[in-house]
């Protein structure tokens, strides 16, 4: 079509040069002959372009799940090695699985969101809307709060950062012990809407985002959308439409720290400093709370975690897909500081952050906000760091996988590069510990020791590694615990 309308085009313009030439009467004629030639090819250019465009959404929409599907394969190619290599495999946090019309509304989904949504406990229990609750954090929260009888809802749009396959494993676990996850996304401000009209939530735990400090250089729109835009788009619908308003939990980062060196990291120090992007759109987030605590009264509590590691893990964190590696026989990389140091990083089992994030909505205090926009004085407005208080070598990390795993690793050492990462991160959790009792108590042995057991059993690995991984791990653990007991 687009070449039949250029001929007719360039038709109307030779006609119009031979006019030049003809009487009045005839050249109007022909000024109109072309112009029906012109309008007449426009329409039908305009007409063919409008249905090749409607026909490409029907085929993209059709064939759009094959393209966003990927399995995790021990064996693997660079893309299953490194989930977050490829761009063009990414779904973006603003879109959704599904249409918003057709994933939520009607009378049973309203009953079911709130029967999720109802707290069991005697004492009442808080309800609370948990963001990204098909994540790692996510799924470890939700299970908690409604293991002691809190409501819960969840809310993730299962994107495709990472295997979506291990997202909707959790969403099934989720789903078993009675935690309702709606499948849209963040952005979506009526959803949100629907959800506070259906639910009374007292609290909500914002942890969905776009994480990974990397990728931030291959798609770095992603991140706007989801930790910047994303988390206005909550907090606009918990400042204006929710009534009452809720308190607000989220999740902030270790990595606002930036380039900061005093260790170890303390609230009160600088974090003006981001070494990438990811650390900006949180630090951001940060700024982007005190306007919406300042002006609207909501009580929001920010939390910066610290290298969270464990069972129902992240593919993209060092720990597991080192772990993946070891197992398959392929390489890992480790990174040296500048000067020669090893990488350290605090990890930060998830059992201790998910008693930290409990702890914070606990004590989240209310909101003094109201729809009219008046609020009654001000709301509290906290930030904690939640992390293990003690940084380890990634080499010792890597040392306890392979004893774990019965496996030595094939190690790749070279320097940091400039992409983001810091030399180290090292928590100072003394606001945590003296306003909700925040005590880390798992070693890294144990801690991996969980993991290794989870992994072994979810990607039902060769058994013999399975045993040898489990009697590995016996000593270690006996080990700890008498060390712990004499000290």
């Amino acid at each position: 079509m687009p070449s039949s309308g250029i001929t007719a085009v360039d038709a109307a313009a030779k006609g119009m040069k031979l006019e030049r030439y003809a009487s009045g009467g005839a050249l109007l004629l022909r000024r109109a002959t072309s112009a029906k030639l012109v309008s007449a090819s426009s329409h039908l250019l305009f007409r063919a372009t409008v249905l090749a465009t409607l026909a490409l959404v029907f085929l993209f929409t059709l064939h759009y799940p094959s393209l966003l599907s990927r399995s995790f394969h021990l064996s693997s190619s660079s893309a299953s090695t490194h989930p977050s290599s490829s761009a063009a495999s990414h779904r973006s946090l603003l879109m959704s699985s599904s249409s918003a019309s057709a994933s939520y509304g009607g009378a049973a989904w309203e009953k079911e969101i709130r029967r999720s949504a109802r707290p069991s406990r005697n004492d009442g229990g808080i309800s609370v809307l948990v963001t990204g609750a098909a994540g790692f954090v996510g799924t470890h929260c939700s299970l908690a709060l409604k293991a002691r009888g809190d409501g819960v809802v969840g809310l993730d749009n299962f994107n495709s950062y990472y295997d979506p396959s291990l997202k909707r494993a959790r969403q099934a676990l989720l789903a078993s012990r009675g935690v309702a996850v709606v499948d849209a996304d963040i952005n979506d401000g009526p959803l949100l809407e629907k959800l506070f009209d259906v639910a009374a939530f007292t609290h909500v735990l914002h942890l969905a985002a776009q994480a990974g400090v990397r990728y931030a250089m291959e798609a770095p729109q992603t991140y706007v959308a989801s930790n910047v835009a994303g988390l206005v788009s909550v907090l606009e619908v918990a400042a204006k439409h929710a009534d009452p308003q809720p308190s607000v939990v989220w999740a902030s980062s270790s990595s606002v720290y930036g380039l900061n060196t005093d260790a170890p990291f303390s609230e009160d120090h600088r974090t003006d400093r981001p070494a990438s992007l990811y650390a900006a759109t949180k630090k951001a987030g940060e700024a982007i709370a005190h306007t919406y605590n300042h002006i609207y009264g909501l009580s929001i509590t920010g939390l910066r975690f610290f290298t969270v590691y464990g069972p129902w893990g992240r593919p993209d964190m060092a720990y597991f897909f080192f772990a993946r590696s070891i197992v398959a026989g392929e390489p890992i990389t480790l990174f040296r500081a500048a000067d020669g140091s090893d990488a350290r990083r605090d990890f930060t089992y998830i059992d201790d952050v998910v008693k930290g994030c409990l702890g914070a909505l606990d004590t989240a205090g209310k909101s003094t906000g109201s729809k009219s926009g008046k609020k009654s004085g001000p709301a509290p407005l906290r930030v904690y760091n939640l992390g293990n208080t003690s940084p380890v070598p990634v080499t010792r990390m890597v040392a306890i996988l392979e004893k774990l795993l019965g496996k030595k690793a094939n190690k790749r050492i070279v320097t940091m590069p400039s992409n983001g990462d810091v030399p180290f991160t090292h928590a100072n959790v003394s606001h945590a510990a003296h306003d909700f009792g925040y005590r880390p108590t798992t070693s890294l042995e144990a801690g991996l020791r969980h993991f290794v057991d989870w992994f072994v059993e979810y990607y039902k690995l060769d058994v013999k590694i399975a045993k040898g991984a489990r009697s590995a791990a016996d000593k270690p653990a006996k080990k700890k615990k008498a060390m712990s007991a004499s000290s």
